[in-house]
């Protein structure tokens, strides 16, 4: 009896350390690319190449706080807060266009609350993620077949296209309303394993998106839809090396000429100027460059075995609403990896996401931070 409740005691705590791990490497190395490739222009710009380097940090202390507290909070007390998510999220996209907005480069994603700025979409990714983790529990609850039920699906779909639209409409960022929908729509197929529906809606969405590629292919894509532009830009990057298609161009010659071992770290051409905004969207290309392809394997790998920790998490996980907490995170994780690795070699159009952990970008890093910390919480109550 005693050796049981030994037993008992330690499996309580015990976290998934192997997610820590890649976390901290991936952060560490994200901190390492920044200052490669961001030294120069801090340096141009700011007089301090280390400038990006230090604001990146800050947030990232700031981020593994957050971490910390969610591991300790006790995550079941979320699902109170599912409503709440929901509307606060949406009252902070709303506030992008109040007096506490803020305008950078031709766009109104942030809001100053005082001591520092920051996006609402980031945000509302987690208030999606709890809100359906939430709801779809307790739907179950209920009884299995109520999501089926039109009623059911509206109370899932409803808010997070809500949300969605919001994103899109107040803040232009196409970006961030796809990753929040792919979360939802993830989270559903995983509550709902009916695949009729998903490639239903799989085929419907391929062929919009073909419809589109072929109507613009033949259309005169001008400035006025910069959207139809970036498309067009997208099918001939070579017609537009001076306009819309110039950060993607710079950045396929970054991965072209890093080869299979890279130039070396810190030795990159494209970061000196000739790759706009290297330390943002385009990272992955600078890590192609000065480490070649065995570098982005390896970051790749290291990406991969994340998506995998918080399956095996999810798959263990003996309480229904945490299970789908992590799904969720795993969603956006997997969303944003594969879509940034899918701009950056010019497989889809430019749409502007950030890699996690690498980027530089302090609310990403934040709630990035922040959603693992609650699949740590989580996977303490594995079986």
């Amino acid at each position: 009896m005693a050796r049981q409740t030994v037993k008992f005691r330690s499996s309580k705590h015990n976290m998934d350390y192997v997610l820590l791990t890649v976390v901290l490497f991936l952060v560490g190395f994200g901190l390492l690319m920044i200052y490669s490739v961001s030294s120069y222009e801090a340096g141009v710009e700011y007089g301090n190449s280390a400038f990006y380097l230090r604001n990146q940090a800050q947030n990232t202390v700031v981020g593994f706080i957050a971490l910390f507290i969610m591991i300790k909070f006790p995550y079941k007390a979320l699902q109170k807060m599912d409503v709440m998510a929901i509307v606060v999220s949406a009252i902070l996209i709303i506030l992008v266009k109040s007096p506490i907005g803020v305008s950078r480069n031709g766009a109104s994603r942030w809001i100053n609350v005082g001591i520092t700025t920051f996006q609402p979409a980031e945000v509302a990714k987690i208030g999606v993620i709890i809100y359906l983790a939430s709801i779809i529990q307790r739907l179950e609850s209920i009884g299995k077949n109520v999501i089926r039920t039109p009623k059911g699906l509206a109370v899932i779909l409803v808010p997070p296209i809500v949300i969605a639209g919001l994103v899109y409409t107040l803040t232009n960022n196409l970006s961030s309303a796809i990753i929040i929908m792919g979360i939802a729509v993830a989270m559903l197929f995983v509550a709902v394993p009916d695949y009729k529906w998903f490639v239903a809606i799989g085929v419907t969405g391929i062929a919009m998106v073909t419809a589109l590629v072929m109507y613009v292919s033949g259309a005169d894509a001008s400035d006025s839809n910069f959207r139809l532009a970036r498309v067009k830009a997208w099918l001939e990057p070579e017609a537009f090396s001076t306009d819309k298609a110039f950060q993607t161009l710079q950045a396929l010659y970054a991965i072209g000429s890093g080869g299979i071992w890279g130039k070396g770290l810190g030795q990159s051409m494209q970061k000196r100027g000739f790759l706009p905004e290297a330390q943002n969207d385009m990272i992955f290309s600078i890590i192609c460059e000065e480490l070649g392809l065995f570098g982005a394997l390896a970051i790749i790998l290291l990406f991969v075995v994340l998506i995998w920790s918080c399956m095996v998490i999810a798959n263990k996980t003996v309480d229904r609403f945490g299970a789908l907490l992590v799904v969720g995170v795993m969603a956006h994780y997997a969303i944003q990896v594969i879509l940034n690795i899918a701009v950056v070699t010019n497989t889809i159009p430019n749409t502007g996401i950030t890699l996690p952990f690498i980027s530089y970008g302090g609310t990403s890093t934040l709630f990035l931070l922040t959603e693992i910390g609650i699949v740590l919480n989580v996977s303490k109550s594995c079986r």
